[in-house]
């Protein structure tokens, strides 16, 4: 079989190979770890089990491995490094253009954007091929809610409204405000003097999610070459978002209380960033949040240095309101605040939004203007009337109630499968020791169906990992630690 695009198969409970079927063991196994490649499943960088390891987990001969490698390495997928194993090349489309040319790379152009971070969200919307395969079991590393705990009824509600009355013509038939819908904001100002930020609507500026929020405050705010501060760990996604804007990331260890206060100083004297990207309340991956002495002292090194902190709170509605947040603090002089509703409301709607300083407000709406013009004033609408009929406060009271619960439950799970929390486990997410490099624990798990978030993907320089994300909500079955404890041997 020279066809290497063939999806991976299922075999009761893991994803195996068939003994007697027309293909033999060597062109199965290619095919296997073709599709995880070229669904990114297994992004460019990644190391290949060890010839032996895969041996032993496929109960194969290690030439029938060899030969798999072989074939996979023959079709420009993998390479062979001396001493070191095979890893994912990337493929044609990832290579920039001037290689695709053949010409010399531009030595001083900035890195392309780490592929990674992308493995994981598309795991979790990824359908392994249609009819022979199946989707995954379960994304224990996902960072959202199960759908079947978010509240749709209302939006629908609000939705119906909207087209039964006047509004439907004022919100379908023109172009909405480029700040976003005017109703959403007074909602949105309204909401965060609940939280006791003072921002008034023309200080607010919606976007089509959080990511969309943070990118256009890198295309605002940056140029390429300019320094970054964010946290370590952090999240995957948002060094993707910066590498791809040719920034450099400067990383801050994250602590119990917050970054590393000195090592940040240090960083902002000797580089002159232009941001310090970081999450104060229910932190992702760890779930910590900043201690009120700790973001005093980086409000006063932001004012010292001449950076912006750029706080993504979009985690805020698991949170309790009196968590201390930066903005609040600042009352957006040296700070932006990004959040959003996906993670709470309604993923699919993809409203996020900025509340900052009117200067740096002026400069996102030209960028918003040139990304997309305008966001969709419908879904915004419908969302304002939600905000404003109080149903969105009775459906975060809801899922933090049952939040607790999966939690709690979450955690003797993986303590008895004998896991250890990093930090006290608070939010949605946990951050967890294995023992074990996580990297090779997901490709054995993603056999069995589940997709991890590894260590790795949460360090801005990408290096091993012996520790891994989990959601509270997604390891709720017995099952997959099960899969776990086989997997981590």
């Amino acid at each position: 079989m020279d066809d290497l695009n063939n999806t991976d198969t299922v075999n009761g409970e893991a994803i195996g190979l068939q003994r007697h079927a027309a293909a033999t063991l060597t062109e199965q196994l290619a095919a296997l770890f073709a599709a995880r490649i070229r669904n990114r499943l297994l992004p460019p960088g990644s190391r290949l089990p060890s010839v032996r390891d895969c041996a032993r987990r496929y109960g194969l001969s290690t030439q029938t491995v060899v030969a798999a490698y072989d074939r996979l390495q023959a079709h420009g997928l993998v390479e062979a490094r001396a001493q070191r194993g095979y890893f994912v090349r990337p493929l044609q489309d990832d290579l920039p253009a001037p290689s695709r040319r053949g010409s010399a790379p531009d030595a001083a152009a900035p890195l392309a954007a780490p592929t990674h971070a992308t493995a994981l969200v598309r795991g979790m919307f990824h359908q392994m091929g249609a009819g022979s395969a199946v989707a995954l079991r379960g994304a224990p590393g996902s960072g959202v809610l199960p759908a079947s705990w978010l509240e749709s009824a209302a939006l629908g509600s609000a939705l119906r409204r909207i087209a039964r009355g006047s509004e439907l013509e004022q919100v379908s038939l023109h172009y909405g405000h480029p700040l976003g819908d005017p109703a959403l904001r007074e909602a949105l100002s309204r909401q965060l003097a609940g939280l006791s930020l003072q921002a008034p609507p023309q200080q607010i500026l919606t976007t089509n999610g959080a990511s969309q929020a943070l990118d256009l405050v890198l295309r605002a705010l940056t140029r390429p070459g300019d320094a970054v501060l964010v946290e370590s760990p952090g999240w995957a996604m948002q060094f993707a978002q910066m590498a791809h804007h040719g920034l450099k990331l400067l990383p801050v260890p994250r602590g119990a209380d917050g970054p590393d206060l000195d090592l940040l100083d240090q960083l902002a004297r000797a580089h002159a960033p232009r941001l310090f990207i970081c999450v104060s309340v229910l932190h992702n991956p760890t779930g910590q949040s900043l201690s009120a002495a700790s973001a005093h002292r980086v409000l006063q090194l932001a004012q010292r240095h001449g950076f912006q902190v750029v706080e993504d709170d979009v985690y805020a509605a698991l949170a309790e309101p009196s968590s201390a947040r930066m903005s609040v603090l600042d009352q957006l002089e040296h700070t932006l605040y990004l959040s959003g509703f996906s993670k709470i409301l309604a993923p699919g709607c993809r409203v996020g939004f900025v509340a900052a300083s009117p200067a740096i407000i002026d400069r996102l709406i030209d960028q918003k203007l040139l990304a997309a013009l305008t966001t969709p004033a419908l879904t915004e609408r419908a969302l304002a009337h939600v905000l404003e009929q109080g149903q969105m406060r009775r459906t975060v009271q809801q899922v933090r109630d049952r939040l607790d619960a999966a939690r709690a439950r979450a955690v003797r799970l993986a303590e008895k499968a004998g896991c250890r929390f990093v930090a006290p486990p608070r939010g949605l997410l946990g951050w967890v020791e294995t023992g074990v490099d996580t990297a090779m624990l997901a490709q054995r798990l993603l056999d069995a169906g589940y997709l991890l978030a590894p260590g790795h993907l949460f360090d801005p320089q990408q290096q091993p990992s012996t520790r891994m994300r989990i959601n509270f909500t997604q390891t709720q079955d017995e099952a997959f630690w099960r899969a776990y404890a086989a997997a981590k041997g």
